[in-house]
């Protein structure tokens, strides 16, 4: 019995889902992804990086809750795993921050990142490494969260939309995007402790997971120039190629 009443009052505070939810998530500008969804990535990884002659790296490999699934997927690459701690599925313990200290340049045809890049301090300098090691022609692909809990404090630095993905991985750094944009639709509303003119309303456009594949075209930056990197040059690039959402009226 109090096993019902507490999975009713779970139903109660969290509602039912049905196909009206879509209601919350109908904003026509949302980016959503497609290859990179959260469910169909498994599929591009295999087709990407399985083959004994793509070298492969997974950062943050460590195996706490997935058993390693990633690896399973590609058997035949040349996989290494890659975390700040040693466990299971980890080869080399390091830094994204310091990523090319451990490998050289161009050592992966295939970088991929799943539910890290929130626990990153500087996930922009964690970009700027993963260029460097990543060969030219060769994919990074990352998911982290757009709207999710608070977790693995206080490591747990940043969320974001495909469109910080884009800038993270932008053309500066060698990148053309393959595909991004956002998945796992969720339906939100402000709490009875919020404000009192919030309380009850409705948060739309909430999705759980952000996405990216992103192609490395050329060697980017360091190709070009022997100055450090600024990504003073990628916010001129942004601000010059696009502007703040001009006042609708409504």
């Amino acid at each position: 019995m109090l096993r019902f009443a507490r999975s009713a009052l779970s139903r109660m505070m969290t509602g039912q889902p049905s196909r009206l939810d879509g209601n919350f998530h109908n904003n026509p500008a949302t980016q959503r992804s497609t290859l990179a969804s959260h469910e169909k990535i498994w599929d591009w990884i295999r087709s990407t990086g399985n083959s004994s002659s793509c070298r492969v790296l997974e950062i943050g490999s460590r195996a706490v809750v997935s058993n390693s699934l990633w690896k399973s997927v590609i058997p035949d690459a040349q996989y290494t795993g890659f975390d700040y701690l040693p466990g299971p599925n980890v080869d080399v313990v390091g830094d994204i921050h310091r990523l090319s200290d451990y490998f050289e340049p161009e050592s992966f045809d295939l970088i991929f990142s799943f539910a890290v890049f929130e626990h990153l301090a500087a996930p922009w300098v964690a970009a700027e490494e993963i260029s460097k090691v990543l060969a030219v022609g060769g994919h990074v692909s990352l998911e982290t969260h757009f709207s999710y809990s608070e977790h693995e404090l206080p490591w747990h630095f940043f969320q974001f939309n495909s469109t910080a993905l884009e800038v993270l991985f932008c053309e500066e750094l060698g990148f053309t995007v393959v595909d991004s944009g956002l998945d796992s639709p969720i339906v939100g509303r402000f709490s009875h402790f919020a404000p009192k003119y919030l309380r009850g309303s409705a948060v739309r456009e909430l999705y759980c997971h952000s996405s990216i594949i992103a192609r490395k075209e050329t060697g980017g930056h360091w190709a070009q120039s022997s100055e450090p990197f600024d990504w003073r040059q990628v916010t001129h690039r942004v601000a010059g190629g696009s502007s703040y959402p001009r006042p609708t009226g409504t």
